[in-house]
């Protein structure tokens, strides 16, 4: 079995958001806005989140069936876990259902989102074009799997733009992701 070394790309993904969400800060900070305020970490409302798990539960059965549909080729995800061992699966967990949601948020729905729908593009723009960068950056998939990227995206941004809440999209995409780990295994 391969070792695990912090010098893969989960563990430098783990390392890094946080420089990523210094930088969101000095980006607000030179806007001379709050924070939390422009980036709207605001809690979401306990019916926020019930709506938003049962928007998301409808969305990734319809992904399966999309891929199913198409019939996308998945396989390379499982074999490629099977590398970490328990070490490098709990960085990996880390790294893919915690600090990616975390920081894609912040980034995307958060500060891309807050900046685009106060321009021309409006708030519609706003989650169109934050779900195309979104679903470009993920070069690890495949053209379906990019498209329910997308779509993962739309719903995303819609969730942020009707509860101006971008933690709980941080909730939803960490949901979604651990969903999808746990969905694919054996890992070890």
């Amino acid at each position: 079995m391969t070792q695990y070394s912090l010098q893969s790309p989960d563990a430098s993904f783990v390392l890094g958001s946080p420089a990523a969400v210094a930088v969101l800060w000095v980006a607000t900070r030179k806007l001379d806005r709050d924070f939390s305020e422009y980036l709207a970490l605001n809690w979401p409302r306990p019916r926020q989140l019930l709506l938003a798990f049962a928007v998301t539960a409808v969305l990734l059965i319809a992904e399966a069936h999309f891929q199913a549909f198409v019939d996308a080729d998945t396989s390379w995800i499982a074999p490629s876990l099977k590398v970490y061992g328990r070490a490098g699966l709990l960085i990996f967990l880390i790294a893919g259902c915690l600090a990616a949601p975390i920081m894609e948020e912040f980034i995307f729905r958060g500060f891309l989102f807050r900046g685009w729908s106060q321009s021309f593009a409006g708030p519609t723009g706003a989650i169109v074009l934050t779900s195309v960068i979104w679903a470009l950056i993920h070069t690890q998939y495949d053209w379906s799997g990019q498209f329910c990227i997308f779509v993962s995206g739309l719903v995303l941004g819609y969730l942020r733009w009707r509860s101006n809440s971008t933690w709980l999209t941080v909730i939803v995409h960490s949901t979604i992701n651990i969903v999808v780990l746990f969905s694919i295994g054996p890992y070890v």
